[in-house]
Parts: structure tokens; sequence; C-alpha cells
């Protein structure tokens, strides 16, 4: 029963003498649509490369899990690490030393972060060896008094491998002047670059046992053991689990916290942006209400005819669902078929316009991501899909529901 209606349906979409104008917003509709479709999968695909990207270089240096506690000082950080080791996710653990201090060469003073660790540890669950620009980590050894800094803070500074820095602590000792800051000496031997300003510029790492002399703790004392994970969305769980494990004094957090502001504003920005492209859609599927109002007014001869032969207004409605349908249809896929084609090459894209035009969009001397990464998701792209043919699909009810309404008899009056 449903054929004739899809045929005609079909007979409609295509112009004919006097509807060309028709046919024309139907083809603006379409376009519209496959504009929005490419538009939205192409920008939720790089917000989420973008996301991709930035969290890589954040936990490349910050870890998945961190135990610590409320008093700021593990005695039993071995424990620690093999209880957490004993968790089917945790694949790496390693101690640390976190304090605050300042960095002085030639006249030139910052204040850092000073993490002290022990580099097999260390490169377990960080990407401090793949970071290096000058030097190695395991060139940090106890005793020595060696330091890597980052690749903003050396610029700052002046300083590279093989420069002397003093590093100033802030708990003081007395003496009989008063209360003075702790100075200690350090050789720069290697420089790394995280990607990300807040480290490259503010992060200093020595060997762990140098930050406990410095920072007058024990030998079995740190500030907390980091964790790296199989699978970093799994972080709030596994703190979840972990909590059950170890005492109440100790304090566990994932990237997720520490981070949350960070990666909050990403996920509102991305979805803001896609909130807006979206009204693209709207829009080309409000064309197709404008279209179908069109070309009911334009067919009320056709479908009083159709309604003397027998056809119900149920199939006079089908008939008009069925062309606005197949916009939508077409613009979908052609929106799917484009967007995910740009999604995956947009870098090529964009580098080709770059040229064309002798124009740099993310310059490396302003940009620590220089080019525009990608991440296509199926999830968004489906979403974005079904999105848009509900829309055209509910742009097509109120036109054919007034084709069903036409009164043969009116419509045929002045014919």
């Amino acid at each position: 029963m449903f054929l004739y209606e899809l045929l005609i349906g079909l007979r409609y979409t295509r112009a004919k003498r006097r509807n060309h104008f028709i046919s024309f917003i139907s083809l603006i509709s379409l376009l519209g649509i496959t504009l929005g479709m490419t538009a939205l999968i192409t920008v939720m695909s790089v917000m989420n490369g973008f996301h991709k990207e930035i969290r890589s270089r954040i936990l490349g240096v910050a870890s998945h899990v961190q135990i610590s506690t409320i008093s700021g000082t593990l005695t039993n950080w071995q424990q620690i690490a093999d209880m957490a080791s004993k968790h089917p996710q945790v694949i790496a653990a390693a101690p640390y030393v976190s304090a605050q201090g300042m960095l002085s060469h030639n006249q030139v003073v910052r204040g850092i972060m000073v993490r002290g660790i022990l580099p097999d540890y260390e490169n377990r669950v960080a990407d401090f060896a793949q970071m290096m620009v000058m030097g190695e980590l395991d060139q940090l050894k106890a005793g020595e008094f060696d330091i890597a800094i980052g690749i903003e803070l050396a610029r700052s500074l002046g300083a590279f491998p093989g420069d002397k820095i003093v590093l100033i602590s802030p708990q003081g000792q007395v003496t009989p002047a008063g209360m003075l800051p702790r100075l200690k000496q350090f050789t720069v031997t290697s420089v790394f670059e995280a990607g990300h300003y807040e480290y490259d510029s503010g992060l200093a790492l020595i060997h762990m046992a140098d930050a406990q002399k410095l920072y007058r703790m024990e030998l079995n004392q740190v500030s907390g053991v980091r964790l790296k994970l199989k699978d970093m969305f799994q972080a709030p769980q596994v703190v979840k689990e972990l909590s059950l494990m170890v005492s109440a004094d100790n304090y566990i957090t994932d990237w997720t916290h520490q981070h949350a502001n960070y990666f909050r504003a990403i996920q509102i920005e991305k979805r803001m942006l896609s909130l807006i492209l979206a009204l693209i859609i709207a829009v080309a599927a409000f064309n197709i209400v404008s279209t179908l109002v069109m070309a009911v007014t334009d067919k009320q001869p056709d479908i009083a005819i159709l309604r003397t032969l027998g056809a119900s207004p149920g199939s006079i409605m089908k008939i008009f669902i069925v062309q606005g349908t197949l916009i939508g249809v077409l613009g979908t896929v052609l929106g799917l078929i484009g967007g995910t084609l740009l999604a995956y090459n947009v870098g090529e894209v964009v580098a080709f316009i770059e040229r064309l035009f002798s124009i740099q969009f993310l310059s490396q001397e302003v940009y620590y991501i220089s080019e525009i990464p990608s991440d296509p998701q199926l999830d968004d792209i489906v979403t974005v899909a079904v999105v848009s043919f509900t829309l055209t699909l509910l742009a097509t009810l109120y036109p054919s529901y007034r084709a069903s309404k036409v009164n043969p008899a009116e419509a045929l009056r002045y014919e």
C-alpha cells in the first residue's frame, strides 16, 4: 500500500515545469543539512583531538592516581606502592617528594615546584624520557645535587646543562642574624619540554634523596606515591577501590579531580560549539518546512484528484513526508561522508590552506600544539546523524498534515 505513496513522493521531489523554485529551495535545504553536519562532525572531532592532545601532555607529567597523606608526609611508601600494585589496573608506582622553592641564576629568580624523584621509578609512571630535549633523566644522581628543569624555565633563567643554579628552600634555618632561607647549589644536567606551559616554566626535578636532605625529611619519608593505570579513564573507580585498602590517614586523588576545572572547561566549550553549529542543521530543517508548504500549495489540484480517486488523508500525508524525508536522508548521508572525510584529513586540508595563502593558523612560536589534531569518535558521528535526521523528519510533519486537510472541492473550484 505504501508503494504508490513512495513513488509519488519521489516524483514530487524532482522539478517539473512551474515548480523550479521549489526544487531550488529543496536543494538549498539539502546543502544546508550537508554543510551543517560536515562542520559539526569536523569541529567535534577537532575538539576531541585537542582534548586528547592536552590530556596526554598533562598526564605525561602528572599522575593518573596519587596517594598522599593529610599531613603531607608518607612514611611507609614502599608498603603503599606494593599494596597498590596488586590492583589489576595499576601497572607502575613511584614515590615522590613535592615542595615549593625558588631558583636563582644570573640575578634572575623564579618560583617553582620541586619534585624529588627516583629516575628509574619515575620513568615508569611519566613520559619524561620522551620529553628530554637536552640530557637524560637518568643523569640525576643521589648526593650530586643535579637538577632537570623545563625548557621555559631554562630560557627565563638563562641556565642550560652544565650551569650552576641556586635552589632556595622556604624552610628557613635559625642563625644569629635571624631566620634565613636554606640555599643549595645544583647543577643543571637536563632540560625537558612537556608541551604545557605550567610544567615547562614551573617544574624542576631533582633526585629524591637530595630533596629529602634539602627539605629535612627522613630517608623513609616521601610526599606520596604516584600510580600509572592501564586505562586512565578507570581512575575514579580505582580510587574508590584503593580507598578501601589503605588507612584513613591516606588521601587518594586522580587526574579527573586534580585537573577538573581545566578539562571541564574544554568539555563545556565543545558542547557550546556543537550547540551553535547544530543551529545550522535546524535552519536547514526549517527550510524543509518552507519547501513543503510551497509544494503543498502548488500541488493542491493533484492532492484533490488523488483524494477523489480514493486516497486517504493519511496517504496524502505520507507522500509529503516522503518528499521531506528524502531531502533529510540525502543531506544526512552526504554530511556524514563529508564530515568523516574532513575530520580524518583536517590536518592535510589545513596544511594545504596554509600553503595556498601563506598563513599559519597555529604558530609554533605561540602555540605548543602547532598542528590541528583530530579524533573522530563514533558516538559523536552517530549522535549528529540521529539529531539531523530527527530534525528533518519533524520538519515534514506540519506541512504533510496541512496537505492531508486539503478540501478537494475547494482545490478544484478554480481549476
